[in-house]
């Protein structure tokens, strides 16, 4: 049984990717090399290592094993090279970043671009999650670092704040609405909603939200960006719920207004959270100190 890092590289993102086509493009190897490299590992280890189905694929117990072993070796190397790496010329490698949509779009983006643009030969990954399959994956090993709402619980996870923030309802300047100052949830499911795409962590989270007390978010337009879901709401497309970093910034140009949620989930304490500094590799460190010392615009 001989399987070299990129056997086990590969197999790590397809069972992340929960597909081998999407793990080999991850890789950069052809979907029939990746095919043939994940044969090979079973018929050199006599056991099945993925369950196939029209689905997708799932790692069997042999497969679950042998992911856990995977992870921790590339761990291992990825510091082995970060350390190295000093000696020639300064510290390389890339960072795997799970963030919920808040931080990904408001916070996280200037925070990247400091920290790129002093470490050029430092990548970072980055993927939008749900914050409770944040913590989940991070301690898993699939990411290095999440970026999750602070309610959620993150277990073991070491964690540091962040950002504050909170959702806000954004309405047209002479919507009826734009008259209340605060205003529930629930109170407003009868509107039509303009948001982002049915597939962004905010939008199945709010969706969650609707569906805990029998009711349904009626999403009228599905977009890329909260300044883009502002732009609609001041065209009377429909309300929307967007942070209110993001609102305030849009009443200087645009004819809406924010009436505040008086939900408790709207409250956004945003948490950094790893499985534990020391056990992270030297440019993920370096992000995270990053991270918990740039500061808030906001205060």
């Amino acid at each position: 049984m001989r399987f070299d890092l990129t056997d086990l590289d590969l197999f790590r993102h397809v069972a992340d990717a929960g597909s081998i086509t999407a793990g080999a493009a991850r890789v950069n190897l052809a979907l029939a090399a990746a095919s043939t490299r994940i044969r090979n590992m079973e018929a050199s280890l006599g056991a099945a290592l993925l369950v196939r189905s029209r689905q997708g694929v799932t790692p069997t117990n042999a497969g679950r094993t042998l992911l856990q072993h995977a992870r921790a070796i590339l761990a291992q190397t990825e510091r082995m090279n970060a350390e190295l790496a000093a000696y020639s010329g300064g510290m390389a490698g890339q960072v795997r970043v799970l963030s919920n949509t808040n931080a990904l779009t408001e916070f996280l983006p200037e925070a990247l671009s400091a920290f790129l643009t002093a470490n050029p030969k430092i990548s970072v990954d980055i993927e939008e999650r749900l914050s409770d399959e944040i913590v989940v994956l991070v301690a898993e090993g699939v990411a290095d670092i999440g970026i999750v709402a602070g309610t959620v619980d993150t277990g073991s996870l070491e964690t540091f704040p962040f950002r504050s923030d909170r959702f806000v309802l954004v309405v047209a300047t002479d919507d009826a609405l734009a008259e209340l100052s605060r205003v529930t949830f629930s109170d407003v499911l009868g509107h039509d909603f303009v948001g982002l795409d049915r597939a962004s962590a905010l939008q199945r989270f709010l969706a969650d939200k609707a569906a805990r007390i029998g009711r349904q978010l009626r999403l009228r337009v599905q977009l890329r960006s909260f300044d883009a879901v502002c732009r609609m709401v001041e065209c009377k497309v429909g309300l929307g719920i967007v942070p209110q970093s993001t609102a305030l910034r849009a009443m200087r140009s645009m004819a809406i207004r924010t009436v505040d949620l008086d939900d408790a989930w709207a409250q956004r304490e945003l948490t950094i959270c790893v499985r534990g500094l020391d056990k992270l590799p030297p440019y993920s460190r370096r992000l995270v100190e990053h991270l918990k010392g740039v500061e808030d615009p906001q205060r």
